[in-house]
């Protein structure tokens, strides 16, 4: 891509939940070093919505072209629905596209397979079925969210895949765990339905399974994922934003409705 055409495509600006823990921070940032691999030219900035920095609005201020948002999130909820609308009509992008979060989706199925085959999981073999835990929420459309991805990992690894938890809902995954247990599976595997270490992780990882799996993390298939998001908003905000056009701050509107 040349300089030229880098300057107007724009810029992908991936909204994280921040965390306290260094590993999580650490994490969202291999991802996007991943996203920028798969597409050397594209710029790509971080901006979390907490506990971590540089924050969304300080991403923003910062900013130098037009951004496409991609929220880094696996279901929608009140950051996607106000926190980040907020943000882009504060900092005069009102009208900037916002992606549709990451999951549910195969990929995300695809990714979360690998996550337990690294972890040790041996898969049927052994009567083996799996947990999927899930931040949780008061919002039901959320948590149905939360059982699709639970059902499309069942059909990528050929086994039962229970969904569950972790607040705001039940079954807790030490619930989803005993359930399993009690209908005959010997081997249960917790899989983090989150996107990088922190404190829900490490509550994932306590709840009594056999074996329990790294969040999704810094996956080639999560960064694939978060491209072709970042090119449906683009192609979607068609002919508001465009690779071709040149760059420029929206005039202060209303916030992007989502």
């Amino acid at each position: 891509m040349t300089a030229g055409r880098a300057a107007r495509t724009p810029v992908l600006v991936a909204v994280a939940h921040g965390t306290r823990d260094p590993a999580g921070v650490r994490t969202v940032h291999q991802l996007l070093d991943q996203v920028r691999e798969l597409r050397p030219g594209l710029r790509v900035r971080a901006g979390f919505l907490g506990h971590a920095d540089p924050g969304l609005a300080e991403t923003l201020d910062d900013l130098r072209g037009t951004p496409v948002v991609v929220p880094l999130l696996l279901g929608t909820g009140y950051h996607v629905r106000t926190d980040i609308p907020a943000a882009l009509a504060a900092a005069g992008f009102g009208r900037a596209p916002v992606a549709r979060v990451l999951g549910p989706d195969p990929l995300l199925a695809t990714a979360l397979g690998d996550r337990l085959r690294e972890a040790g999981w041996p898969g049927t073999a052994r009567g083996g079925a799996v947990v999927l835990a899930a931040a949780g929420s008061r919002d039901p459309a959320a948590n149905a969210a939360t059982a699709e991805a639970a059902r499309l990992l069942g059909v990528r690894l050929g086994c039962p895949v229970l969904p569950s938890y972790l607040g705001g809902a039940s079954p807790t995954p030490a619930e989803a765990v005993v359930a399993l247990r009690a209908r005959g599976h010997r081997c249960t595997a917790v899989a983090p339905y989150l996107l990088a270490p922190g404190f829900f992780a490490r509550r994932a990882a306590d709840c009594g399974a056999n074996i329990t799996c790294a969040p999704l993390g810094a996956h080639e298939t999560v960064a694939r994922l978060v491209l072709r998001r970042y090119d449906e908003a683009c192609f979607r905000a068609v002919p508001l934003v465009t690779p071709g056009r040149s760059p420029g701050r929206p005039p202060r509107t209303a916030a992007h409705p989502r």
